[in-house]
């Protein structure tokens, strides 16, 4: 198990955050970071699957209509727009400097984690209802897509592991600072569904686009956009990879699809 890059990475960095090196200011900055990353980042993911099973027929906006048009499509597209940016190289210098002081590069991850949160949280806790429901699932129905609901959340979860637990969860810049380690990030994903698909990580994400057992305007329009997204937007991640990794990533790209698999892994992962 221990040679499992995933875990391994895993293994070093709680080692090095349970016996954290002296210094009160830097651990106390280190384990805030830390609880407001991942409260933020859990109560993100818990207002986005209850609005989504729900088909965005239930929320806190009170836009009065037709201005919630505008409102809802500005939180649409805010979460893909700031999220791009800030996985570009010059993005990438703008999280050092979000936070003041000499950790701010450390961090990086974590502010970002706690950013990406924040843009989801407002997405789906402040979207206005339209109070149209086209369908809703009843009966066997409903289980059927209920599960399968459940099961794309699944597959994400376990995409994002094989993507590098740590920097999907923001844990890696606050941990890494408990430790006063570097922070180390993954190598090129290539291992679990990574090795089916280049993108399993937004190919799960438009799953649970189009699993839900309620259907609305907002779910359709949610899900029409995003889908859209999830098949652009790794295009740009794959030219940083290229850049990145040269080589490696080009040979991956001839061997693996991009969203769709077309063959089976040669073994278990």
């Amino acid at each position: 198990m221990m040679r499992d890059p995933r875990i391994a990475r895993l293994v070093v960095l709680i080692m090095a955050a349970i016996k954290p090196p002296s210094g009160g200011p830097r651990i106390a900055l280190a384990l805030g970071m830390g609880l407001v990353c991942h409260i933020t980042f859990a109560v993100a993911i818990l207002a986005m699957i209850a609005a989504m099973f729900f088909g965005l027929s239930e929320s806190f906006g009170t836009v009065p209509w037709p201005w919630a048009v505008l409102a809802n499509l500005a939180l649409i597209v805010q979460f893909p727009i700031v999220h791009s940016i800030l996985l570009t190289k010059r993005g990438g210098h703008l999280l050092s400097r979000l936070f003041p002081g000499p950790h701010g590069s450390t961090l990086a991850t974590t502010t970002y984690a706690i950013i990406a949160s924040v843009q989801l949280l407002a997405l789906f806790a402040l979207w206005t209802p339209s109070g149209i429901v086209w369908w809703r699932a009843e009966g066997a129905v409903f289980w059927a897509l209920a599960t399968a609901y459940a099961a794309s959340w699944l597959v994400l979860t376990k995409a994002s592991f094989d993507a590098g637990a740590e920097v999907q969860s923001g844990a890696l810049g606050w941990m890494s600072l408990l430790g006063r380690i570097k922070p180390v990030f993954p190598d090129m994903p290539t291992l679990g569904l990574f090795r089916l698909i280049r993108q399993p990580i937004y190919v799960a994400f438009a799953l649970t686009l189009w699993t839900v057992p309620v259907w609305t305007p907002d779910q359709l329009v949610l899900a029409v956009c995003y889908t859209a997204y999830c098949l652009l937007a790794p295009r740009l991640k794959e030219r940083r990879f290229a850049a990145r990794y040269g080589d490696r990533f080009q040979l991956y790209r001839r061997t693996v699809p991009y969203v769709v698999p077309l063959r089976t892994p040669t073994k278990d992962d």
